[in-house]
Protein backbone atom coordinates (compact mmCIF):
# COMPACT_ATOMS: atom_id res chain seq x y z
CA UNK A 1 0.00 0.00 0.00
CA UNK A 2 2.85 2.38 0.77
CA UNK A 3 4.33 1.89 -2.71
CA UNK A 4 0.93 2.52 -4.29
CA UNK A 5 0.53 5.75 -2.32
CA UNK A 6 4.00 6.88 -3.36
CA UNK A 7 3.13 6.20 -7.00
CA UNK A 8 -0.11 8.16 -6.64
CA UNK A 9 1.74 11.04 -4.96
CA UNK A 10 4.20 11.15 -7.88
CA UNK A 11 1.35 11.23 -10.37
CA UNK A 12 -0.38 14.03 -8.48
CA UNK A 13 2.73 16.21 -8.42
CA UNK A 14 3.03 15.92 -12.20
CA UNK A 15 -0.55 17.03 -12.99
CA UNK A 16 -1.22 19.91 -15.42
CA UNK A 17 -4.94 19.29 -15.97
CA UNK A 18 -6.30 22.70 -14.87
CA UNK A 19 -4.82 25.61 -16.87
CA UNK A 20 -6.00 28.31 -14.43
CA UNK A 21 -4.52 26.53 -11.43
CA UNK A 22 -1.26 25.73 -13.23
CA UNK A 23 -0.85 29.38 -14.21
CA UNK A 24 -1.60 30.58 -10.68
CA UNK A 25 0.61 28.15 -8.79
CA UNK A 26 3.54 28.90 -11.11
CA UNK A 27 3.00 32.67 -10.94
CA UNK A 28 3.00 32.54 -7.13
CA UNK A 29 6.15 30.42 -7.19
CA UNK A 30 7.88 32.96 -9.43
CA UNK A 31 6.72 36.24 -7.88
CA UNK A 32 6.84 34.90 -4.27
CA UNK A 33 5.97 36.65 -1.05
CA UNK A 34 8.61 39.15 0.05
CA UNK A 35 9.32 37.29 3.29
CA UNK A 36 10.07 34.12 1.29
CA UNK A 37 11.87 35.71 -1.66
CA UNK A 38 15.09 33.74 -1.00
CA UNK A 39 13.29 30.40 -0.94
CA UNK A 40 12.65 28.04 -3.84
CA UNK A 41 8.89 27.45 -4.14
CA UNK A 42 7.46 24.01 -4.86
CA UNK A 43 4.91 25.45 -7.31
CA UNK A 44 3.26 22.11 -8.16
CA UNK A 45 0.29 20.05 -6.96
CA UNK A 46 0.66 18.98 -3.33
CA UNK A 47 0.21 15.27 -2.50
CA UNK A 48 -1.19 13.79 0.68
CA UNK A 49 0.90 13.36 3.80
CA UNK A 50 0.90 10.77 6.54
CA UNK A 51 0.34 7.13 7.32
CA UNK A 52 -0.51 4.54 4.69
CA UNK A 53 -2.51 2.67 7.35
CA UNK A 54 -4.34 5.76 8.60
CA UNK A 55 -7.41 5.35 10.76
CA UNK A 56 -8.14 9.10 10.65
CA UNK A 57 -8.19 11.25 7.51
CA UNK A 58 -8.15 15.04 7.52
CA UNK A 59 -9.68 16.47 4.36
CA UNK A 60 -8.98 20.11 3.50
CA UNK A 61 -9.88 22.44 0.67
CA UNK A 62 -6.61 23.09 -1.23
CA UNK A 63 -2.98 24.05 -0.55
CA UNK A 64 -2.20 27.61 0.48
CA UNK A 65 -0.39 29.75 -2.08
CA UNK A 66 2.54 30.51 0.24
CA UNK A 67 2.15 27.42 2.42
CA UNK A 68 1.91 24.04 0.72
CA UNK A 69 2.52 25.60 -2.68
CA UNK A 70 5.84 26.87 -1.29
CA UNK A 71 6.93 23.92 0.83
CA UNK A 72 5.48 20.97 -1.07
CA UNK A 73 3.69 19.55 1.97
CA UNK A 74 0.06 20.10 2.83
CA UNK A 75 -0.65 22.58 5.68
CA UNK A 76 3.07 23.29 6.02
CA UNK A 77 4.62 26.74 6.36
CA UNK A 78 1.51 28.81 7.05
CA UNK A 79 -0.66 29.92 9.97
CA UNK A 80 -3.32 27.28 9.27
CA UNK A 81 -0.72 24.56 9.60
CA UNK A 82 0.56 26.10 12.83
CA UNK A 83 -2.87 25.69 14.37
CA UNK A 84 -3.61 22.26 12.90
CA UNK A 85 -0.35 20.55 13.82
CA UNK A 86 -0.29 22.08 17.29
CA UNK A 87 -3.69 20.47 17.87
CA UNK A 88 -2.54 17.16 16.40
CA UNK A 89 0.48 17.22 18.71
CA UNK A 90 -1.75 17.80 21.73
CA UNK A 91 -3.88 14.85 20.58
CA UNK A 92 -0.86 12.57 20.28
CA UNK A 93 -1.14 12.36 16.49
CA UNK A 94 2.02 14.34 15.62
CA UNK A 95 5.54 14.10 17.02
CA UNK A 96 5.98 17.88 17.08
CA UNK A 97 3.66 20.92 17.17
CA UNK A 98 5.08 22.72 14.12
CA UNK A 99 5.33 22.06 10.40
CA UNK A 100 7.65 24.48 8.65
CA UNK A 101 9.25 22.53 5.80
CA UNK A 102 9.11 19.16 4.11
CA UNK A 103 12.33 18.07 5.83
CA UNK A 104 11.64 19.30 9.38
CA UNK A 105 11.28 15.82 10.89
CA UNK A 106 7.50 15.95 11.34
CA UNK A 107 5.74 12.59 11.45
CA UNK A 108 2.07 11.96 12.09
CA UNK A 109 0.51 8.86 13.61
CA UNK A 110 -2.57 6.93 12.42
CA UNK A 111 -3.53 9.92 10.25
CA UNK A 112 -3.36 11.03 6.63
CA UNK A 113 -3.95 14.60 5.46
CA UNK A 114 -4.99 15.58 1.94
CA UNK A 115 -7.06 18.15 0.08
CA UNK A 116 -10.04 17.97 -2.24
CA UNK A 117 -8.08 20.11 -4.76
CA UNK A 118 -4.32 19.58 -4.98
CA UNK A 119 -3.21 22.94 -6.45
CA UNK A 120 -3.36 26.33 -4.75
CA UNK A 121 -6.33 28.23 -6.27
CA UNK A 122 -6.66 32.01 -6.66
CA UNK A 123 -8.48 33.49 -3.65
CA UNK A 124 -8.66 29.95 -2.19
CA UNK A 125 -11.65 29.30 -4.44
CA UNK A 126 -11.45 26.36 -6.86
CA UNK A 127 -14.13 26.23 -9.51
CA UNK A 128 -16.58 23.30 -9.63
CA UNK A 129 -14.84 22.02 -12.78
CA UNK A 130 -11.44 22.13 -11.05
CA UNK A 131 -12.84 20.30 -8.04
CA UNK A 132 -14.36 17.60 -10.25
CA UNK A 133 -11.21 17.25 -12.35
CA UNK A 134 -9.17 16.66 -9.20
CA UNK A 135 -11.69 14.32 -7.56
CA UNK A 136 -10.21 11.08 -8.98
CA UNK A 137 -7.02 11.72 -7.00
CA UNK A 138 -9.05 11.97 -3.80
CA UNK A 139 -11.02 8.84 -4.67
CA UNK A 140 -7.89 6.82 -5.40
CA UNK A 141 -6.18 7.96 -2.21
CA UNK A 142 -9.24 7.01 -0.16
CA UNK A 143 -9.35 3.62 -1.88
CA UNK A 144 -5.75 2.96 -0.86
CA UNK A 145 -6.32 3.75 2.82
CA UNK A 146 -9.83 2.29 2.90
CA UNK A 147 -8.85 -0.93 4.75
CA UNK A 148 -7.92 0.99 7.91
CA UNK A 149 -9.82 4.29 7.61
CA UNK A 150 -12.45 4.84 10.29
CA UNK A 151 -12.97 8.62 10.54
CA UNK A 152 -12.84 11.58 8.15
CA UNK A 153 -12.51 15.11 9.54
CA UNK A 154 -13.80 17.62 6.98
CA UNK A 155 -12.16 21.02 7.45
CA UNK A 156 -14.79 23.41 6.20
CA UNK A 157 -17.91 23.23 4.06
CA UNK A 158 -15.99 22.65 0.80
CA UNK A 159 -14.36 19.49 2.17
CA UNK A 160 -17.68 18.37 3.71
CA UNK A 161 -19.33 18.67 0.28
CA UNK A 162 -16.44 16.88 -1.43
CA UNK A 163 -16.84 13.85 0.84
CA UNK A 164 -20.25 12.74 -0.46
CA UNK A 165 -19.30 11.98 -4.10
CA UNK A 166 -16.02 10.48 -2.84
CA UNK A 167 -17.93 8.21 -0.48
CA UNK A 168 -20.18 7.06 -3.28
CA UNK A 169 -17.26 6.45 -5.66
CA UNK A 170 -15.11 4.56 -3.16
CA UNK A 171 -17.63 2.82 -0.91
CA UNK A 172 -20.58 2.49 -3.26
CA UNK A 173 -22.88 4.06 -0.66
CA UNK A 174 -25.53 6.53 -1.76
CA UNK A 175 -25.28 9.84 0.14
CA UNK A 176 -28.28 10.71 2.31
CA UNK A 177 -30.93 13.01 0.89
CA UNK A 178 -31.04 15.73 1.90
CA UNK A 179 -27.37 15.74 2.73
CA UNK A 180 -26.51 16.68 6.31
CA UNK A 181 -25.59 20.33 6.74
CA UNK A 182 -22.00 21.21 7.55
CA UNK A 183 -21.26 22.66 10.95
CA UNK A 184 -18.52 22.54 13.52
CA UNK A 185 -18.99 19.36 15.51
CA UNK A 186 -21.47 17.90 13.01
CA UNK A 187 -21.25 14.13 12.83
CA UNK A 188 -22.67 11.63 10.38
CA UNK A 189 -22.31 7.88 10.60
CA UNK A 190 -23.57 4.98 8.53
CA UNK A 191 -22.77 1.32 8.33
CA UNK A 192 -19.84 0.39 6.12
CA UNK A 193 -18.29 3.87 5.74
CA UNK A 194 -16.03 6.04 7.90
CA UNK A 195 -17.65 8.42 10.34
CA UNK A 196 -17.68 12.02 9.12
CA UNK A 197 -16.87 14.89 11.48
CA UNK A 198 -17.26 18.56 10.59
CA UNK A 199 -14.70 21.10 11.78
CA UNK A 200 -14.37 24.76 10.98
CA UNK A 201 -11.40 25.29 8.70
CA UNK A 202 -8.15 26.24 10.42
CA UNK A 203 -7.95 29.45 8.38
CA UNK A 204 -6.63 32.67 9.87
CA UNK A 205 -10.07 34.19 9.46
CA UNK A 206 -11.52 31.53 11.77
CA UNK A 207 -8.69 31.25 14.28
CA UNK A 208 -7.91 34.97 14.61
CA UNK A 209 -11.55 35.85 15.21
CA UNK A 210 -12.10 33.08 17.74
CA UNK A 211 -14.66 31.28 15.60
CA UNK A 212 -12.37 28.26 15.93
CA UNK A 213 -10.49 27.93 19.22
CA UNK A 214 -7.83 25.42 20.32
CA UNK A 215 -10.37 23.86 22.68
CA UNK A 216 -12.81 23.34 19.80
CA UNK A 217 -10.09 21.63 17.76
CA UNK A 218 -9.10 19.48 20.72
CA UNK A 219 -12.69 18.31 21.05
CA UNK A 220 -12.84 17.28 17.39
CA UNK A 221 -9.61 15.32 17.61
CA UNK A 222 -10.70 13.64 20.85
CA UNK A 223 -13.90 12.51 19.15
CA UNK A 224 -11.99 11.34 16.09
CA UNK A 225 -9.62 9.28 18.20
CA UNK A 226 -12.53 7.74 20.08
CA UNK A 227 -14.36 6.82 16.86
CA UNK A 228 -11.18 5.44 15.31
CA UNK A 229 -10.24 3.29 18.29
Amino acid sequence: MGDALQALDAEITDCFACPRLVAWREEVATVKRASFRDQAYWGRPVPGFGAADARIAILGLAPAAHGGNRTGRIFTGDRSGDVLFAAMHRAGLANQPTSVSADDGLTIKNTRIFAAVRCAPPDNKPTPDERDRCAPFLHRELELIRPTLRVVIALGAFAWAAWWPAMRAVYGVRPPSPRPAFGHGAQWTAEGVPALLGCYHVSQQNTFTGRLTPAMLDDVFARARSLAA
